[in-house]
């Protein structure tokens, strides 16, 4: 039997026209929240473990991956403070994606984040162990399991859940939601949230405006990304429906270098001058969208009376 739309059950397939148009707080038609990192990246990682393939050091397998190491300890000790004194200024709310190890290693940083009311998103163990189907169904719920419940002691109030490098298998959604989690960063196909089956929230994830996606893997030059992200945004208020959503991937040993933090300064100025548009942490745009989602939901029913 064929599914309509797409090859697997874990949500229902739904084309943007035929949805009840909502509006977020304000009555605005477009949502932002910025997200970014806090990540440890081990030397090594235990055997058996799955590393993103497009982030490797130039040595053969078994020795320490010191480059992709230093780069990631870069943004903890000097990018993630200087993207700080940005934010800082700007007075712009910010969720933070967090590795348990990182949590466990940065007490420094998790205290400077949490401090300034930033919200945590559960990230997985490490940056370098992938969710994958090699791992049986009960390892999986061990794995978000463990990092719900030690995380929870260093920085309490991840109501989501990002897979690390967005690894997932077909049961992730639904052992997210049994474990307690509200929402999930993980699926690209949309600009406006909807349920999975499990109920599990699908908010739409930074993708193409993720720094590491633009600016590392796909070579975009630093100083074109404030354009495309104004850009993306003129777009989306122009349009009539509303619902959607614009969310900033930000690594701090990326946009956290000296010479790329002026154009996340650009980007961010930008957003901070528009006054159409709901900026928000990602937790309560989920609050605000399953809202929304009952409420379509409840006039659907009543159309149907």
């Amino acid at each position: 039997m064929i599914r309509r739309g797409m090859d697997h059950a874990i949500h229902g397939f739904s084309a943007q026209p035929t949805r009840p148009d909502f509006r977020w707080p304000g009555g605005r038609r477009v949502a932002v929240y910025l997200l970014l990192h806090l990540e440890h990246t081990e030397l090594q990682p235990p055997e058996g473990t799955h590393r993103d393939p497009r982030f490797r050091g130039a040595f053969f397998s078994g020795n320490p991956d010191w480059t992709t190491y230093t780069q990631r300890d870069y943004g903890n000790r000097i990018g993630a403070w200087r993207i700080l004194e940005l934010l800082d200024r700007l007075h712009l709310p910010a969720s933070v994606a967090v590795n348990l190890m990182a949590a466990q290693r940065h007490p420094e940083l998790v205290a400077a984040y949490r401090d300034r009311g930033y919200e945590p998103v559960a990230h997985g163990l490490a940056a370098s162990r992938m969710t994958t189907g090699r791992m049986t169904e009960a390892e999986e719920a061990a794995q978000i399991a463990r990092v719900r419940d030690e995380l929870a002691k260093l920085w309490p109030g991840a109501t989501g859940w990002l897979g690390q490098d967005h690894g997932a298998t077909p049961h992730t959604t639904r052992l997210l939601a049994e474990a307690g989690f509200d929402y999930g960063l993980d699926w690209a196909n949309d600009e406006e949230p909807y349920l999975h089956a499990s109920g599990l929230l699908a908010l739409p994830p930074p993708g193409e405006w993720d720094d590491v996606q633009t600016l590392w893997l796909r070579r975009v030059p630093a100083p074109s990304w404030p354009a495309l992200v104004a850009e993306a945004l003129d777009r989306l208020l122009a349009e009539p429906r509303g619902g959607r959503v614009l969310a900033l991937g930000i690594h701090p040993w990326l946009l956290g270098a000296p010479h790329r933090i002026r154009y996340l300064g650009e980007a961010l100025a930008d957003l901070a001058r528009r006054t159409d548009l709901h900026i928000a942490t990602v937790g309560a745009l989920a609050i605000q969208a399953r809202a929304a989602i009952a409420s379509a939901g409840g006039a659907e029913a009543q159309q149907q009376r």
